[in-house]
Formats: structure tokens, sequence, C-alpha cells
């Protein structure tokens, strides 16, 4: 059985093509530039490669030319769109309405775009991939897998902030959390890894990449999270400050003369690695300036690991102890540096690493702390694209 993934941005749509039997991955891809002069396809096939240069007009169009590349003799996987069994949906925002995956029907559609207002960058988005597959593939089951799901476990005095309550019941307004998928994926890899299965497990999972959040998993289930109305708070990312006194977008407004809505969008688009550093919103060019003497690459490289090691001492509290933290995403799981940096000071908690074994995982499954260390570190690669695979073959039920 073969089922399509369809992550949609609002200008590209990365999809991959993975036969379930043995959830190997058959063919995968990116559209870019939707909508824009110089549209390109790329796409890969077993151990071949194609390219397609072509102005593609929206969505729709750029899923005809997906089906289009899966269904060519020379680089496609599938004789018939007929094989691909279902369409796997990634969504950012689900509110409170969605706890779990789902098929997707149009009262899911219409809540979907009632959270735009919470993920107005992305559910758009997520919402013309939707329209796009249903357009050209009208008969084909679909499935929602939402990022913020994961987190919904949270208890309340986890995701309400201290504001009027009546703003939460009017508006909605609270920690959702996100990139749940991955944390879904890898705080249940890690339990399977670890040997936690049916006994009590506390877990810290950090994924670090462009952008970054922590959770706080016990027994597999989130208890807390970094991200939180939107993926703008949390630890410093890429582009975005994360944590900052709500204060600050005031006074940054009235200091430059800014709207709120300016001020918001330069904490996340230009600030973070990026305008601390003033060099990259990429860790790798952050990490090359600062070996070359840019004392102020150095400053941000420590401002970035501090952060993520302080939430990692927040969560050990909350949680009442701390069996193992994982890493992963592009940071985490490639970043020997990083990953020494941030577990620095936390030898109280029973932290220790294995250097060796740390310098030599990258993008790899495998433990990097020292046989005496009291807390397990581990990498563990995240798959997001398998995840919403398996969740939307359990509801096709097939």
């Amino acid at each position: 059985m073969k089922i399509l993934i369809i992550n949609a941005g609002s200008s590209s749509l990365k999809y991959q093509l993975i036969d379930m039997t043995d959830e190997s991955i058959l063919a995968k891809g990116i559209v870019e530039r939707i909508g824009i002069p110089g549209g390109k396809l790329c796409h890969s096939f077993g151990d071949g490669k194609f390219t397609l240069d072509k102005d593609i007009r929206d969505h729709t169009q750029a899923m005809g030319v997906v089906l289009e590349a899966l269904l060519d003799e020379d680089h496609g996987a599938i004789s018939s769109i007929s094989e691909i069994a279902a369409v796997g949906h990634r969504v950012l925002h689900g509110g409170e309405k969605f706890t779990a995956s789902c098929i997707i029907t149009q009262p899911v559609i219409d809540a979907i775009e009632e959270y735009i207002p919470l993920g107005p960058l992305h559910n758009p988005a997520n919402l013309m991939g939707i329209r796009a597959c249903q357009a050209v593939m009208p008969n084909t089951p679909m499935v929602a897998v939402f990022d913020t799901a994961f987190h919904q476990t949270m208890p309340k005095k986890a995701y309400l902030y201290g504001v009027p309550y009546e703003f939460y019941k009017k508006h909605h307004i609270r920690r959702y959390g996100f990139h749940g998928t991955s944390h879904r994926f890898v705080s249940a890899r890690a339990v399977e890894l670890l040997g936690f299965t049916g006994k009590e497990s506390k877990i810290v999972v950090c994924h670090l990449g462009n952008g970054s959040s922590l959770s706080a998993c016990v027994n597999g289930k989130c208890v807390d999270t970094s991200m939180g109305l939107t993926p703008l708070e949390g630890v410093l990312m890429g582009t975005r400050s994360g944590d900052v006194d709500p204060a600050i977008v005031e006074y940054i407004a009235d200091s430059e003369h800014m709207t709120v809505g300016e001020v918001v969008n330069f904490l996340n688009k230009k600030s973070g690695l990026l305008g601390l550093s003033g060099v990259s919103s990429d860790m790798r060019d952050v990490w090359a300036a600062a070996n070359a003497g840019n004392e102020m690459a150095k400053i941000t490289i420590d401002i970035w690991a501090y952060r993520i090691r302080k939430y990692i001492g927040a969560y050990a509290a909350a949680m009442g102890g701390l069996d193992a933290i994982v890493f992963t995403a592009g940071i985490g799981e490639n970043d020997c540096r990083a990953r020494a940096l941030i577990l620095e000071g936390l030898e109280f908690l029973g932290v220790k690493l294995d250097p060796a074994a740390n310098d030599s995982t990258r993008a790899a499954e495998g433990p990097i702390s020292a046989p005496d260390s009291t807390v397990q570190v581990w990498v563990i690669p995240t798959n997001e694209e398998i995840s919403i695979a398996r969740d939307t073959l359990e509801l096709i039920g097939k």
C-alpha cells in the first residue's frame, strides 16, 4: 500500500511517496516558487534525480506536476493514481479541537480555517495543499495530522498564560506547542530504544533546527513544551527571538516608529541567530564566524545553548526527575559541538557526556552519554513523514 505525504507551504509543496509494506520511500521531492516566476520541481526516485524548471501558477497545478513526476515512465514510482491509497497532510494548527489525526471532511476544513488567526502563515498554505489534492485526486481519502495535537495532553498549569481567563475563553489564548509530529515520533522511539516500555519515564526531547522547541514527556505524553500560542515563544531559533519581555514589542514600536505587526515580524524573521550574530540564521555559518574570531557570533552561540540548558533544567524540575535527554532535527542530529555546549553544567542532574560517542554520532540513532551517566542522552533522527503515514494508514483502515 502506498501513501502520499504532503507538506504545503505558501509557495512550496514537499512530498514523499511511501510504501507502507516496509515503510520505504519510493519517491520524494519539492515544488518551489509556486506562484512566483522561476518555479522548479526537484524529484528523487531510488538512486536517481529529476528536475523540471516550469512556472507553476498555484498549488493545484503543483500537485499536477507532482503526479506527473510520480507517474512518469522514466523517473516515476507508480503506474496509476489509484495506487495511492491515501494522502496524509501535515497541518500546523488544530487548536483545541484536535487531539489526534483525523480523516479530512468539510467540518475539519472549516476548523482549520477557523484557526487561521492562530497560524496565519501555515494554515492557509496547508489548506491550499489539501484543496489542491482534492482537486486532482477527488476519490482518494485524506488525513490531517496536526502539529499541535501531541501537546494537547498538557495540564492547565502548563498551557494557561497569566492573562485574564476571559481571554482564554473568548480568544483561545493559551500555549499550544508545535513540532508535535516530531516530538511524538522521537519520544515514542526513545521509550522503545531506552527500555522504558511499560515503565515510568521522564524525557526531554530537544528538536533543534532552524525552528527549535523542547518538550517534557512523562510516560510518552507531553506535559509541557517551549513554543506557545505561536511558534515564536521558547528558545532562540534561526530567525525567531524566542522568549522576550512582552513590553519589548511596544518599546521597539515606539522607538523605531513601527507597528506592532512590524515588530512581531522582526521577532519572527529578523531575530534569533540572524539578528544577534549579524551573520546568518544557519548555525553552521555562525560557528564558522565564531571560529574566525567574530565575538558576537560566539556570544550568540552561548545564548542559544544557555536558553536550551535552562529549559532542560526547568523541565527536569517540572517532571520531578529526568531519565533521558534526546536530541533531534537538523542541529540536534548533526552538531556535536552544539550538543556538548548545551550539556555543559548539567552534571548535577546526573548527565555525563561520552565525548567520543558524541563526536561520532551524526544523523544516526545512538547514545552519546557515558556508561555511568544516570541520565541517558541520545540522538534520535526524527521522521515526521513516517509518523504521518502511519496515522494515515491507521485511519483509512486498510
